[in-house]
């Protein structure tokens, strides 16, 4: 009788962590829906700025990086970082990024506005011929990473 009692608690214990199982992969599904809708990206990288490199703020704005939101909630940008191979890093301040939007990360000087920021520098960060655009979130911990050189074609990288 001790043995049959002991299975059937046994069976009871059973079905209820079958059920909880159960009952948890909704939650589970659901932060993974969560985690999709705030998904930020390196989108597309313009590495070789058209026309002549003279090192004018102009030629300086048309080296870019494009950061996408692919997610239907904002996410703060606020302390993320944008960095190449050498170790230039661009830091985001108060920038907050709607769902289904863009900001491009531009090299030179300007005003920071609605899908646009500038790193106000003068010299060009991004390597034409290879080099490794890197967005860490204000954790420090990788978003993405782009990369470019041999084989990957010219000037323009998108995904």
């Amino acid at each position: 009788m001790s043995s049959r009692n002991t299975r059937r608690i046994a069976a009871a214990l059973l079905a209820a962590s079958a059920a909880l199982g159960t009952t948890a992969l909704p939650a589970t599904a659901d932060s993974s829906q969560q985690a999709r809708r705030s998904h930020v990206e390196i989108s597309a990288v313009q590495y070789d700025s058209p026309g002549r490199d003279d090192r004018s703020n102009r030629s300086l704005n048309k080296e870019w990086v494009e950061i996408t939101n692919d997610g239907r909630r904002a996410v703060n940008l606020d302390g993320w970082t944008l960095t190449d191979e050498d170790g230039h890093t661009f830091t985001f301040r108060h920038y907050r990024l709607r769902g289904h939007e863009s900001v491009r990360v531009h090299t030179g000087e300007g005003r920071d506005r609605d899908g646009h920021v500038f790193q106000d520098r003068r010299h060009y960060v991004w390597d034409n011929r290879s080099d490794t655009a890197t967005l860490r979130n204000d954790n420090d911990r990788r978003v993405d990473r782009e990369s470019w050189g041999r084989g990957h074609g010219g000037g323009h990288h998108r995904r």
